[in-house]
């Protein structure tokens, strides 16, 4: 899979960023000021550079804000908006945008994370497993934060530990998805359903595998946090 652009891919991009009021204020979390940008601008710049042309971002508080700033196009990026009018939780997000998803698989990206990852080799470790979904894991220090993901020998997935065990290095899901559109029609739709607390383990009996990336993996969910990602994209863009 050279080509990207045929790819629709959806951003999570509702979330209120509670834990973030101190820091950024009253708005949305993707617009959180990264090293002087909107957070949501580097996820959209990766998306361009790996040939991505058609966007749809999920959005719900104040999503207005959202548009105001990014508008419908970005750069070589077509960008559609899915507005919830009551929080609907990340797969209940993806359940109302999914007649805006005109390709098969869908791309769904966290949008309060960023993982270096070689997007043409993820799609093509799909297309290749003819996988149902394909999930981009990451290797972090403290694993109990975000709960590990175990695997086979084959890289089928095979559980989600959710924040419990030791506090040790782990493979954890890196916030980015390849899902077959069918796939997303099990998500009962209108009222709030959690991709990594409900669909993940209704779907571990498809063929859900994972892919892993050594890349720089960043969240931007606590004070801490969004300070450690500001150094690292101050230091990234000077190189």
């Amino acid at each position: 899979m050279d080509n990207l652009s045929s790819i629709t891919v959806a951003i999570l991009a509702g979330g209120q960023g509670t834990r973030l009021r101190s820091v950024i204020g009253n708005q949305p979390k993707v617009l959180a000021h990264v090293a002087g940008r909107p957070f949501l601008a580097y996820l959209l710049d990766q998306l361009t550079v790996s040939g991505f042309q058609n966007v749809v971002l999920c959005i719900g508080y104040q999503g207005e804000k959202i548009k105001a700033v990014f508008g419908d196009t970005y750069r070589s990026l077509n960008l559609l908006y899915s507005q919830e009018v009551e929080p609907l939780d990340t797969a209940g997000a993806l359940r109302l945008a999914l007649p805006l998803f005109n390709s098969d698989p869908v791309m769904v990206m966290n949008g309060d994370s960023y993982c270096l990852v070689d997007m043409k080799a993820f799609c093509s470790c799909h297309h290749v497993r003819e996988a149902d979904v394909t999930m981009v894991l990451t290797k972090v220090n403290k694993a109990i934060r975000y709960g590990k993901v175990e695997v086979d020998s084959s890289g089928r997935i095979k559980e989600f530990a959710e924040k419990k065990g030791q506090n040790q290095p782990g493979w954890i899901n890196a916030g980015i998805y390849l899902i077959r559109r069918e796939l997303l029609l099990n998500i009962p739709p209108y009222r709030p359903v959690s991709l990594e607390k409900e669909m993940f383990n209704f779907w571990i009996n498809y063929k859900l595998y994972g892919y892993f990336s050594e890349g720089q993996f960043i969240d931007i969910g606590t004070p801490e946090d969004y300070a450690l990602a500001q150094r690292w994209f101050v230091w990234r863009e000077k190189f």
